[in-house]
């Protein structure tokens, strides 16, 4: 499965919005963004051995950590989707959309702390 960034960027967008409310409403402050792998760089700063086949990654402060004394962020927290290890591993663009919107959700419970268990009653797990 390949697609154009473009054609990416819409499947992203598509995924995301077919996200249940819940989620998505508290994503506000939290961009997404597309880049085609992880660098070896990246890998090695999180522990994994070059060419790990990550499908997304949250950068930022996780919710439950922000505080009131906390020193504002001059940058938003980030879930990053990367391209080319979702399309190595579809078949199709409905399979590939499915990742997608898996990997931002599992990203997303990463910034507002929500459970496995919660995770796999929405059917995310």
């Amino acid at each position: 499965m390949k697609l154009t960034r473009k054609e990416f960027d819409k499947a992203v967008l598509r995924a995301y919005n077919r996200i249940p409310a819940e989620i998505r409403n508290r994503m506000e402050n939290v961009v997404v963004t597309v880049k085609k792998r992880p660098s070896g760089k990246m890998l090695q700063e999180l522990g994994y051995p070059p060419n790990e086949p990550i499908l997304g990654l949250y950068d930022g402060v996780a919710l439950q950590d922000h505080s009131f004394f906390s020193s504002p962020s001059l940058r938003p927290d980030t879930i990053t989707v990367f391209q080319e290890p979702l399309e190595e591993m579809c078949d199709s663009l409905a399979e590939l959309e499915r990742e997608i919107e898996i990997t931002v959700v599992h990203e997303v419970a990463h910034f507002l702390g929500i459970s496995d268990a919660r995770l796999e009653e929405l059917g995310y797990g």
